[in-house]
Parts: C-alpha cells; sequence; structure tokens
C-alpha cells in the first residue's frame, strides 16, 4: 500500500479559496498513491481561533467539494485532514472528512479531545462523540486529530473497532514538538498499528508549527518523518505487518483494563 502524507504550509496571506486549489492540486500528484492525508484545520490554521466561525462551513460544503473532486481526480482514498464544521444547529466542530477513490464521502470524524484549556477550540467548538473507523481495501483505518494524540483510551477504543492503520491529521505547535514525535511512536508501539500523523508547516496565528509529519511501522519504527517546511512524505506499507507483529508478540491479549 503506498501512501502519501502532505505536510501543508499555512501561509495566512493566502486565501482560503486559493488555498483550497493549491491543495486539491496537491492531492491530483498523489495519483497512483492508495491513500493520501492531509493535516488539521488546513483552510484556517488551527490556531487561528478567531477565524473559526467566520470560516465555518457545512459539512458539504466548498472543502468538501473540492477535496471529494480531488479525491476522484486521483484514484485515491483521501484523509481530507479536517475542516471547522457549522453543524445545522448553529454548532461548530473540528471535523475530518475521508473520500473513497470515486470522491464519495466515506466517513466524517468530529474530534473529541479539544484542545485550549478552557479557551480556543475548547470553547469555540463542540465535542465529537463517536469513534470512527474504516475499511478500506488494504487495512482498517482509525480516525484521530491533534490533540486526541494524548489520550491512549481513544485508540484503544479504535483497535477494538478492528483499526490496523492510525491517521491523525493535526496542527501541533513547535514548542512540544518532542512530544509530537515521542506519542505517534508511542501510539504505534501500544497499539501495534501503523500511524500516520500529518501536521503543518509555517506560523497560524504567531504560532511556528511542528511540521515533521511522521509514518511509524506497527513495531514503532519510523520509516519516513518529514522537517519544518512544506514536504510530501511518500511511504510503501506493509498492512499484513500489522497481522504479524500482534501474533508474533501478542501483548494485545494480554490486556487487563
Amino acid at each position: 500500500m503506498r501512501a502519501s502524507v502532505i505536510q501543508i504550509a499555512v501561509d495566512e496571506g493566502e486565501s482560503v479559496e486559493s488555498r483550497r486549489r493549491r491543495v486539491a492540486s496537491l492531492v491530483r500528484d498523489q495519483a497512483g498513491a492508495d491513500l493520501v492525508v492531509l493535516p488539521e484545520l488546513w483552510t484556517t490554521g488551527a490556531f487561528a481561533f478567531e477565524a473559526f466561525g467566520s470560516e465555518a462551513e457545512p459539512l458539504e460544503g466548498p472543502t468538501h467539494e473540492a477535496m471529494a473532486k480531488a479525491a476522484s481526480d486521483a484514484g485515491v482514498w483521501l484523509h481530507a485532514g479536517s475542516i471547522p464544521e457549522r453543524a445545522p444547529d448553529g454548532t461548530l466542530y473540528n471535523t475530518s472528512l475521508l473520500f473513497s477513490p470515486s470522491g464519495e464521502r466515506a466517513a466524517s470524524y468530529r474530534k473529541i479531545h479539544r484542545f485550549g484549556f478552557d479557551k480556543g477550540e475548547a470553547v469555540l467548538m463542540g465535542r465529537g462523540e463517536d469513534l470512527v473507523t474504516v475499511r478500506l481495501p488494504e487495512t482498517t483505518v482509525g480516525l484521530a486529530t491533534c490533540y486526541d494524540l494524548r489520550f491512549p483510551e481513544l485508540f484503544r477504543g479504535l483497535v477494538d473497532a478492528g483499526a490496523e492503520t492510525l491517521l491523525i491529521p493535526a496542527g501541533w505547535p513547535e514548542r512540544r514538538r518532542d512530544h509530537w514525535t515521542l506519542l505517534a511512536r508511542a501510539r504505534a508501539v501500544e497499539n501495534q498499528a501503523f500511524v500516520l500523523a500529518c501536521g503543518t508547516a509555517g506560523t497560524h496565528a504567531r504560532v511556528p508549527q511542528a511540521g515533521h509529519s511522521i509514518v511509524v511501522d506497527p513495531w514503532g519504527q519510523v520509516l519516513a518523518e518529514a522537517g519544518a517546511g512544506e514536504e510530501v512524505l511518500t511511504v510503501e506499507l506493509d498492512p499484513g505487518k500489522v497481522a504479524v507483529t500482534r501474533e508474533q508478540f501478542p501483548a494485545l491479549k494480554d490486556r487487563v483494563l
């Protein structure tokens, strides 16, 4: 299975519409991949809290339309990162979108753990409630977003639901970059799953971003890691390695709690 992780810089001087066109072009460039992953809140910037309300869109809004077409054009499974979604009742959510190679939305996931410690996302957005897994031809993916990475019980739930590959878009700050790579590897090791963690580059709302998107195998080995700038990681994965790892080192069978 060929996976491409697209680390995008969110330039505050670039319009959202221009960024949609640019990102759609980057996705189309990955034709030949099986799976493409984008970062969290790339339309606005994960720390641009003041823009969440003005840039929020319905689930099937312009980003949904553009990414569905990009997935279809490229013929790839596309995890389109996340958008600030405005639900019909007016509540905002940090919502991830997954599209099939035909451009159909296969799943959406509303972020469960909201970052901000009683400010920012934590007060501006509603909390998701549902764990989401999707069966792809090669692997079952589990969806999580950024701050979720700090809560291992969420990933245990995804594994219990069949997840073999964990997709984690993020807008992670540079000052906690060590946590980003450490936690991505920890989630891979403890769940014996592939982790594809896609972050943003550049600076959002005066917050430098970590970049360093990372792909980790079920044994915790780093298969690829980006630098600080815009970059595309393309990695060949063997989905069968999950079952082999879980059989050779059956730690998950020894769970008590």
